[in-house]
């Protein structure tokens, strides 16, 4: 069954923002190892762009389901910012554009901006469970959006209460 808030405070003890978490609709909704809606992490997009073997065959199924709206799914503004650092170091402004095109223009993508409530959110992650700053933006963001799943390649990701943290490594 569907749940229709996310309880920051059931998920980290009574000093969590019931506002944060709260969300209105379905949350959680999906099949197989992804609640929808889900969260992506920077590296499944650089793994996608860079045509990465070994994971390849597992992130171009679902971002082809994104692309066509039949997996929705979302992602913090922050991946913009993580995926472009290196295209444009390396002065690759192609792969800069497929980057941002690929997070701006994705029918089935939600780039989310971070706000102040996914700040808090945020600043209560590091508080709470000690999460670095760009992992707990990252988190902050699929909580707020009543994300179930987290898709990441990031060991040192766990789950929490209310997501399930998935290592693409673990679907090899």
């Amino acid at each position: 069954m569907p749940r229709s808030s996310c309880s920051a405070a059931e998920a980290y003890g009574p000093h969590a923002s019931e506002s944060f978490w709260s969300c209105p609709g379905h949350c959680g909704v999906g099949v197989g190892f992804l609640a929808y809606p889900f969260a992506l992490d920077t590296c499944v997009f650089i793994y996608l762009l860079e045509e990465n073997p070994e994971y390849l065959p597992i992130v171009r199924p679902m971002f082809e389901r994104i692309d066509a709206g039949a997996l929705p799914a979302v992602t913090s503004t922050l991946t913009l910012l993580e995926t472009l650092m290196v295209p444009y170091r390396a002065g690759d402004r192609p792969l800069a554009d497929r980057y941002e095109a690929l997070l701006t223009r994705s029918k089935g993508l939600e780039c989310v901006a971070i706000s102040r409530a996914v700040l808090r959110g945020a600043a209560m992650l590091r508080a709470v469970a000690n999460v670095p700053t760009p992992d707990a933006i990252q988190l902050a963001t699929a909580l707020q959006r009543c994300c179930g799943t987290f898709v990441t390649n990031d060991r040192k990701i766990s789950s929490l209460d209310h997501l399930r943290v998935v290592q693409l490594q673990e679907l090899l």
